[in-house]
């Protein structure tokens, strides 16, 4: 009994520690320290240290567990009523550009320039390289050709990247959206009257 307890323990502990250091990253880059993370989380700078070794590994955990809850948000907007290639290519498109502060929320984690310090840290590298190559085989899998998935996940991208900064309002997502679907799904860009 008391190892299960100890277990949910540290699961909070460490679900704690990389809800602050995202937060904390999102608010002020790479430039973190582990003492900020602890206090922002609630525990002491040593426990910190305990879960997770070091700031790198800190900052590489953080990153995968960034990742994986993207993965999950697109994974949610599959729509399994479609029976034509591009379901996943379409669900990222959605994750990216949908309306609501929970898409705002998902559109800080994917965006470049709120992560790009964290490049520079040698353990995060192999998690980009292994994030890149599990959705390049994903969309690949997806039955478009590598051209048409190219410009419809760059261009939502590029969407998401303009809405974090507030460059693009609520129905220019809404409207790149539609068209990035339409793409995403064997169609060409409609003609706008």
């Amino acid at each position: 009994m008391t190892e299960g307890r100890q277990t949910r323990n540290a699961e909070r502990t460490r679900r704690a520690v990389l809800d602050a250091a995202t937060q904390l990253v999102l608010e002020k880059g790479a430039a973190v320290t582990l003492a900020e993370v602890a206090t922002a989380a609630g525990v002491s700078k040593s426990g910190l240290i305990h879960h997770f070794g070091s700031r790198d590994r800190l900052i590489a955990a953080l990153v995968v567990d960034a990742h994986e809850r993207f993965r999950e948000v697109v994974l949610g907007h599959i729509d399994l009523s479609e029976n034509h290639p591009g379901k996943m290519l379409r669900a990222y498109v959605r994750a990216l550009c949908a309306g609501s502060a929970e898409a705002t929320a998902e559109r800080d984690f994917t965006s470049a320039p709120m992560w790009s310090g964290l490049y520079t840290i040698p353990a995060v590298a192999p998690v980009m390289e292994e994030n890149a190559a599990w959705w390049n085989t994903q969309l690949a899998l997806d039955g478009l050709s590598a051209d048409r998935i190219l410009i419809v996940r760059r261009a939502a991208e590029g969407i998401a990247l303009a809405a974090v900064y507030g460059e693009q309002d609520e129905e220019g997502i809404a409207t790149a959206r539609d068209l990035l679907l339409e793409l995403a799904s064997e169609g060409t860009f409609r003609t706008a009257i």
